[in-house]
């Protein structure tokens, strides 16, 4: 896995998607990365926001947090059921639950988000994730992620 290309442009270039996809230019295009090459591997994130993601004066909107949580761990199970099971290409998974807890406000600037594995099926993980910006954990996340079929509207987005 390339240092510099992240797991979404190396995976799905050409994906649209809000809040992870490479090709929207008015998403925010995070980008995760593995730690390793194991099924077991943190996926990490350093996202920095801009003044038009603000709920007010220098603090980062929950809707954004929310969205970069959730996209991270949704690629932190892809990553893994890529691993788990050998495979070459990006399974198309989306959040079937997810839940983010605000521990105190996420000040504007660079945020960091590290997502594992606590459980995983054939086709579903379920994952946390911790978001800190200015050395403290300011949110964290939780959710189930499913890898769809080919019945499914997400299954051909990449």
């Amino acid at each position: 896995m390339s240092a510099t290309r992240s797991l979404q442009e190396t995976y799905a270039a050409h994906a649209r998607c809000f809040g992870c996809g490479p090709a929207n230019p008015l998403g925010l295009r995070i980008r995760s990365f593995a730690l390793d090459d194991t099924a077991a591997a943190h996926v990490v994130c350093d996202f920095t926001p801009e003044n038009h993601h603000e709920a007010f004066e220098n603090v980062l909107n929950g809707g954004i947090i929310g969205t970069v949580l959730d996209c991270h761990m949704n690629w932190t199970t892809i990553y893994h059921l890529m691993r788990k099971q050998g495979l070459d290409h990006a399974p198309s998974c989306v959040t079937a639950e997810f839940k983010v807890v605000l521990r105190r406000p996420t000040r504007m600037g660079p945020i960091h988000v590290d997502a594992h594995v606590v459980s995983s099926t054939d086709d579903r993980a379920i994952i946390e994730a911790t978001m800190t910006a200015d050395g403290k954990v300011t949110a964290q996340g939780s959710g189930t992620f499913i890898a769809v079929k080919p019945d499914h509207p997400a299954y051909y987005r990449w």
